[in-house]
């Protein structure tokens, strides 16, 4: 079997490239051959491939009519859709997997493989089709204004930063799309939650839409059972992360204990600023470095502020047996059982965080019975090995057809 795997990044740059090299090694170990589509970039890892690659775009440099020039050609590449189809005659694939295509590479490219006959799967590694902004959120609140497809509400709102500008460019991209029918084409989508799932389901009919959450190796990471009484947070530090809203928590609380903030981003500098009493700012961290961070924490948290997916930082810390503080936004409920694996609070809420930290910090049995429970509910719910069997029923089904 040869199977397209199209995604803007060819490097691990986030939850989205995390799945999709997963399922790449998967899917090279069972024989199957890969061919890559990105975009062009010097962080991509080699391939094969890389002449059939889009040029790399930025649409925030140059002047007024080069941002306008790019602008149009993030909403229908024409350069993405001759090179893939280049690339499709070259190889001749039997099904194209789609990740994250929105922008550099464009949703246009669906139609060049299914006008050749190909299948088309696209992961939902967020709301974009139903959602402009992709994120689903209009200022601190869920929306669901525009699931059903009428997108104007993206101009009225100022959804995109408050700029009309920008809200015309995303509602141009979505009204084009919808136009084109790129997302029609595609014959079946994989929402990593019930949360994305249900997101999508009044614009794309049911059998068209397949659960598949995202998996964590448990075969290479063990419960660690060590505890070496901090706080974690594992992500970038970027607004909707809500790593603010843990230090402010943390504050409150006295900082009592040390906290380990592990990640780098535009709001890195303010917050080492106001923030520095009993806290680590550990930066960017990976490799067994990460590893260990992880596995001596006593309790990791998610305080995200915006809809999260399938938080790979929430199936990891489970898989090393740790309990998990989580906000109650987007699909992080179906990962987190509320007081069994950890406990949820609202986005944004510094005093009901700083009580679940305050009730596990003070209490090492009960974060243990946590981790425990979570690292079962891993194995049993989150495997890789059960994403990787679910990822290749749904490519033999379409095969098969």
């Amino acid at each position: 079997m040869k199977v397209l795997v199209a995604n803007k990044f060819l490097f691990n740059n986030g939850g989205s490239e995390a799945v999709l090299f997963q399922e790449r090694v998967f899917l090279t170990n069972t024989g199957t051959e890969i061919i890559d589509f990105a975009m062009q970039h010097e962080r991509n890892i080699q391939s094969p491939y890389t002449s059939h690659f889009v040029s790399r775009q930025d649409y925030r440099s140059g002047g007024y009519l080069a941002k306008i020039r790019s602008a149009l050609s993030l909403i229908h590449s024409r350069e993405a859709v001759s090179k893939l189809a280049s690339l499709i005659e070259e190889t001749r694939p039997d099904l194209m997997h789609c990740h994250n295509i929105y922008h550099q590479m464009t949703p246009s490219i669906v139609g060049v493989a299914k006008s050749r006959g190909i299948p088309v799967v696209l992961t939902l590694h967020d709301s974009k089709p139903v959602c402009p902004v992709h994120t689903r959120m209009r200022g601190d609140k869920l929306c669901s204004l525009c699931l059903a497809g009428d997108f104007h509400h993206v101009l009225t709102h100022r959804c995109a930063d408050g700029s009309l500008a920008q809200s015309a460019v995303l509602y141009m991209e979505a009204v084009i799309q919808r136009w084109l029918a790129s997302y029609e084409k595609v014959d079946r989508f994989l929402a990593p939650s019930r949360f994305m799932q249900e997101s999508v389901l009044r614009r794309f009919s049911v059998d068209r839409v397949k659960l598949l959450y995202n998996g964590v190796d448990v075969t290479k990471i063990s419960a660690s059972g060590r505890d070496k009484g901090y706080v974690l947070y594992c992500g970038r530090l970027a607004p909707g992360k809500g790593a603010e809203t843990l230090l402010r928590a943390h504050e409150a609380a006295g900082c009592r204990w040390p906290l380990i903030i592990a990640g780098t981003g535009p709001l890195a500098d303010a917050l080492k600023l106001q923030f520095a009493r009993n806290v680590r700012f550990a930066g960017q961290l990976s490799g067994e470095t990460l590893s260990t961070t992880i596995a001596e924490a006593s309790v990791v948290v998610v305080p995200s502020e915006w809809c999260e997916n399938c938080p790979m930082s929430v199936l990891e810390a489970m898989a090393y047996g740790k309990a998990v503080v989580a906000t109650r936004i987007g699909g992080i409920p179906e990962l987190v059982t509320d007081r069994v694996t950890g406990l949820l609070f609202e986005p944004g809420n510094a005093e009901e965080l700083r009580m679940h930290l305050e009730c596990l910090m003070g209490d090492a049995a009960r974060r243990a019975r946590m981790g425990a429970a979570g690292r079962i509910r891993v194995e049993r719910d989150f495997s890789l090995e059960k994403h990787n069997t679910e990822l290749m029923a749904v490519y033999q089904s379409l095969l098969s057809i």
